[in-house]
């Protein structure tokens, strides 16, 4: 049963055995063992689908989705990806399905949709997760709670050929 009190809700997206894509998973552990209050984490895995119909029900004011996205950026670096950057990107991805396709499923039921990016380093078989992306999770987490003030991410501008 959702936890209808939430007012936000926070997608977790990534495979924690491929090295730096396990960034939502790790975020969703965080959030599992220290809680933020008005928050409801979903751990989306690989196949953040599966979750539509569960936030479609939570009916957030606010769903934040992160995943690790290769913006082309240091590693650990993340951005504020806009739905139509999203579609036009090329993002390697370990889903299932875009994740546009997602987001399209979910704003129907839920208005604000925010997506972070966070840039990794090594997506590979059984690899640790890096650093620089362990410590941007850890930033993420701190930053959560302020989202109504606006997290502080600078928003994805993709090159212009």
């Amino acid at each position: 049963m959702p936890d209808l009190s939430s007012r936000y809700a926070l997608l977790c997206v990534g495979n924690s055995m491929m090295g730096d894509d396990g960034a939502g998973p790790r975020l969703a552990e965080l959030c599992i063992e220290q809680p933020l209050s008005g928050w409801t984490v979903v751990d989306g895995g690989a196949a953040p689908e599966n979750d539509i119909g569960y936030l479609r029900q939570l009916r957030p004011a606010h769903l934040v989705i992160v995943d690790a996205t290769d913006m082309g950026l240091a590693p650990g670096e993340m951005r504020i990806i806009a739905e139509d950057d999203i579609a036009e990107m090329f993002m390697m991805t370990t889903h299932n399905l875009p994740l546009t396709f997602l987001m399209q499923q979910l704003r129907e039921d839920i208005a604000q949709i925010t997506f972070v990016g966070i840039q990794p380093d090594v997506v590979a078989f059984y690899f640790p997760m890096s650093t620089a992306v362990e410590q941007a999770v850890n930033r993420l987490y701190q930053l959560l709670p302020a989202l109504e003030q606006g997290l502080g991410i600078a928003p994805y501008q993709p090159e212009t050929v």
